[in-house]
Order: C-alpha cells, then sequence, then structure tokens
C-alpha cells in the first residue's frame, strides 16, 4: 500500500463490525516437546467505506483474535463507495495473490471468495463481482484486495484533480 492517495482514518469515533478471516494453529517444535499457538487474520469495517486487517497471534485463540482486531484497527483505510457498488474496476496484488474487483448491478450481490467475500462485505460494499487469482493465501488475498480497494478514487476527486465538472469526468 504504497499508494499516496490512501486515505488512513482514526478510529476513536467508528462503531467496527470484525469478521473472522482465517484462524492457524501453529506448532513449535522444542526439545521439551510441542508448543501451541494460534495466529487470527481479523478484518474490521464499519460497512460505510472503512476497512482494515490486521493479524493476532498468541497462545489461546480468543487472544489472538483481539490482538488481530486491535491490529486491524490501527490500519484503516477509506474506500468510496457509489450507490453500493464500487466507482470502477480494479486489480491489486500483493505476493503470488492477484485479485480483480468491478462493479455490479443493483441486486447482484456479493460474487467473491472466502476472504475477499470478507473484506468487501466489511467494506459495505453490497454488489460487486471479484475474482481471485493465483495464491490462494488468505493472509495474501486480504492484503490484495485491501491493496485494490485502496487505489479506488471515486468521481468526484477526480473532477477536483483535473479541475473539470463532474459530468466531464463520465462523459470523457
Amino acid at each position: 500500500m504504497s499508494n499516496a492517495n490512501v486515505k488512513r482514518v482514526k478510529s476513536s469515533d467508528i462503531e467496527f463490525k470484525d469478521r473472522l478471516v482465517s484462524i492457524q494453529r501453529v506448532t513449535k517444535v522444542t526439545k521439551g516437546g510441542r508448543t501451541f499457538s494460534f495466529s487470527a487474520i481479523v478484518v474490521v469495517g464499519n460497512e460505510n467505506g472503512v476497512v482494515g486487517y490486521g493479524l493476532g497471534k498468541a497462545k489461546e485463540v480468543t487472544s489472538a483474535i483481539a490482538k488481530g482486531i486491535d491490529d486491524a484497527k490501527k490500519h484503516l483505510i477509506k474506500v468510496p463507495v457509489l450507490k453500493g457498488t464500487l466507482p470502477h474496476e480494479q486489480l491489486g496484488k500483493y505476493s503470488g495473490a492477484r485479485v480483480y474487483i468491478q462493479p455490479a448491478a443493483p441486486g447482484t450481490g456479493v460474487i467473491a471468495g472466502g476472504a475477499m467475500r470478507a473484506v468487501l462485505e466489511s467494506v459495505g460494499v453490497k454488489d460487486v463481482l471479484a475474482k481471485s487469482k493465483g495464491s490462494s493465501n488468505p493472509h495474501s488475498v486480504v492484503k490484495a484486495t485491501i491493496d485494490a480497494l485502496s487505489k479506488m478514487r471515486d468521481p468526484y476527486t477526480i473532477a477536483q484533480m483535473r479541475g473539470v465538472e463532474l459530468e466531464t469526468v463520465f462523459n470523457g
């Protein structure tokens, strides 16, 4: 997310819903035996254009999820959502994961798999078509989806940047 136009958001005054994307049991083998710990990927969002993801690691599942939620609240971005869908199609990538998201007509629903679905629902998108290519690792897919969403630009900002009327952005 080395984008210049990524809008960071403060989490203090927003009510979030969290979604658990994935939880892994990790085993560390020492000479004294096996030590189990858990890692959890959590996505938080207010379902109105703000989303973030976090990774929590702990000896217990509940602690790992709580740490993941705290981490997610530190990495929030603002995404433009227009009429329940996205403003334009976008590619996102992270490591081996590639994602493609595009706006859809009202009534379509969220057509996306696993980790992408959690992120898109947390943003508050109601109608979207999405495809995950390459790696299906939940870590990478979540980060690639966040990358794609962070590149989204709404027509109002583009009109301001170009110094033209809003209609000109759509008509050419």
